[in-house]
């Protein structure tokens, strides 16, 4: 399996894939994070065409036990990040 790009490697592919410097590549990716984080934390979805849709979802309050003592222990409900992957993307990988 393939190392994952980090945020200085995503820049310089960006910046290349633009045909701009890295600087302009750095403020279009951290605006994108920046709205993608402001819809997703006020419970919207923001969907990326191509890649997937990340959405906030509710969990019930649960039982859950604790791997190490096998005690259970009661959770409140919280929310989770979930993302869906595109058919598009899927089919790219496996096709």
């Amino acid at each position: 399996m393939a190392k994952p790009l980090t945020k200085t490697q995503l820049i310089a592919t960006l910046a290349e894939e633009m045909a701009s410097d890295k600087k302009s590549a750095s403020a279009a990716l951290d605006a994108i994070i920046a709205v993608i984080t402001r819809e997703v934390s006020a419970g919207g979805a923001v969907t990326l065409p191509g890649v997937g849709k990340i959405m906030c979802r509710e969990r019930p309050e649960r039982m859950v036990r604790n791997p190490a003592t096998g005690e259970q222990i009661h959770k409140d409900a919280d929310k989770v990040v979930k993302m869906t992957i595109a058919k598009a993307l899927k089919d790219s990988v496996n096709g």
